[in-house]
């Protein structure tokens, strides 16, 4: 049994990963903190444990073996760094950190500490992902071309009594968050399609923002890929019914994914026109639960080092593309890394 602290309630996911905690048979949730004590305190008692309003205090607790991190994202670094000087496994929201350099250092620790760390990734591990990979690998689509992915919802439409929509206030906060809709719902397009296409090259963004608040609502991002593919991400708080999409494309095959719906055509298999695939992989163990097994028997999970430092790299880039207005290279934004 793994004991779990739960550092703060910031994000939106934060209830949902306490459930997945709570029904998890290795883990137990002994403790709860939060920068905001009045907030804490409500969901310690909803909990029905413990909250402790000094961070060191938990950390400092040898019956305390891992930590769940829902803080602001500005606070990432400083909170997971702590925790792993105390030799605490981390779970953590995305984005890990607000630059790559950050996540470098963060992962530095984590590997002298001989702690689990995981970021919560979780489209990576459905079965829609995993089909796509396995077309792309049988070579069902030929030679990867272009890969457009969309999420959105409408988070910051304002509803009846809600000016700014269902998104709590915070997430407009571009101090706290770093961003606005793609360093949050777009960092899902991002890692998928960062998996599907391989190393990037270069960015090009546009964002949307309105005079009411301070970070972009809608987002678009073209990405370059060194193996010459082409990203299309798209994302935003402004779309009312908008599906998730991947659309993959090959020069022999083409693979759309809209919610459940998947369609598959391709001039290396025996059909015409499109086709439903009839059997989809297994899905993976959710993030949280490959954490928990890692912890407990060794190992790695299936979300990497590189599909987390690669999803901060394009968030860096681009946030650099949209405001200077130009394509902005992968070497660039790695160039200030070597050099910190």
């Amino acid at each position: 049994m793994v004991s779990v602290a739960l550092l703060s309630k910031w994000h939106v996911h934060a209830d949902d990963y306490a459930r997945e905690a709570k029904s998890n048979p290795s883990l137990s949730i002994q403790r709860v903190w939060d920068e905001d004590p009045s907030r804490g305190e409500k969901w310690a008692q909803e909990l029905g444990v413990r909250f402790e309003k000094e961070l060191e205090a938990v950390l400092q607790d040898p019956g305390i073996d891992a930590v769940i991190v829902n803080t602001p994202t500005n606070l990432h670094k400083e909170v997971i760094m702590a925790a792993v000087a105390h030799k605490k496994h981390v779970f953590t929201e995305k984005v890990l950190a607000l630059t790559t350099a950050d996540c470098e250092e963060i992962y530095e620790a984590v590997a002298k500490a001989g702690v689990k760390l995981t970021v919560s990734l979780p489209r990576l591990t459905t079965n829609y992902y995993l089909y796509t990979q396995h077309a792309l690998d049988q070579g069902w689509l030929g030679e990867l071309t272009s890969i457009r992915c969309r999420l959105a919802h409408n988070g910051a439409v304002p509803e009846s009594g809600n000016v700014n929509g269902w998104l709590p206030p915070h997430f407009y906060n571009k101090e706290q968050c770093g961003g606005g809709a793609l360093i949050d719902l777009g960092a899902h397009p991002i890692y998928l399609t960062n998996r599907l296409a391989g190393p990037a090259k270069a960015v090009t963004s546009i964002f949307q923002q309105s005079n009411e608040r301070n970070v972009e609502e809608s987002a678009m991002v073209l990405v370059e890929y060194e193996s010459g593919a082409l990203g299309t991400v798209e994302t935003g708080f402004l779309s009312y019914g908008s599906p998730f999409q991947l659309e993959v494309y090959g020069t022999k095959g083409a693979l759309l994914i809209e919610e459940n719906e998947i369609r598959l055509t391709s001039r290396q298999l025996d059909q015409e026109g499109w086709a439903t695939p009839q059997q989809l992989p297994e899905a993976l163990p959710m993030p949280m639960e490959q954490w928990a097994e890692s912890i407990l028997n060794g190992g790695e999970t299936t979300i990497t080092k590189e599909d987390v430092c690669s999803l901060t790299l394009i968030n860096e880039a681009a946030a650099r593309s949209n405001s200077e207005g130009r394509k902005v290279s992968i070497s660039e934004v790695k160039e200030v890394l070597l050099n910190q």
